[in-house]
C-alpha cells in the first residue's frame, strides 16, 4: 500500500505544482484578492470532495468489511485559535503543510524553513498541549 499511496501524493503534488497552488505570488495575490485562480481550484476540490465524502460515509466499508464512519470534531476556542495561526502562517509563507513537501521537490529551498516552522510548531503544541486543554476548552 505505500507505493500506491506514494504514487498518489505524487500525483496529488504534481496537480498542485501544476495548477499554481504552490507558487508563492499566486498564493499572495489570492490573500490580497488580485487574483480568484486559487479560490476556484479550491472551490473545485470542495466540489469534488464533497459527494465522494457522501459517498464513503453512505456505503464506505473497510476491509474487514466494518462501516466507514467519519465523525465530527467539534468546534471550540482552540478551532479558531488554530485556525487564525493556519491562515498567519500559509500567508507569511505561501504554503500549508502538503505544498511545503512540493515546494522541497521542486528544489525551492526556502521550503525547509517553512518545513522547520511547521514541526516546530507541532512539536510545541504536543509539549503545551495539557496547558492549553482547560483554557482553550481542548479534548483531553
Amino acid at each position: 500500500m505505500t507505493i500506491v499511496y506514494l504514487a498518489f501524493g505524487t500525483i496529488f503534488g504534481f496537480v498542485l505544482s501544476r495548477s499554481g497552488a504552490t507558487d508563492y505570488n499566486y498564493i499572495q495575490r489570492m490573500f490580497l484578492f488580485d487574483s480568484f485562480q486559487l479560490y476556484g481550484i479550491i472551490g473545485t476540490a470542495v466540489v469534488l470532495t464533497a459527494p465522494g465524502l457522501w459517498l464513503i460515509k453512505r456505503y464506505g466499508r473497510t476491509a474487514a468489511g466494518r462501516p466507514i464512519t467519519i465523525d465530527r470534531k467539534p468546534m471550540h476556542r482552540g478551532t479558531f485559535t488554530g485556525g487564525v495561526l493556519f491562515g498567519i502562517g500559509w500567508s507569511i509563507t505561501g504554503m500549508c503543510p502538503g505544498p511545503i513537501l512540493v515546494n522541497i521537490g521542486e528544489g525551492k529551498l526556502y521550503a525547509f524553513a517553512a518545513l522547520a516552522g511547521a514541526l516546530t510548531g507541532a512539536a510545541l503544541f504536543g509539549v503545551l498541549h495539557p496547558r492549553l486543554v482547560r483554557p482553550f476548552k481542548l479534548a483531553a
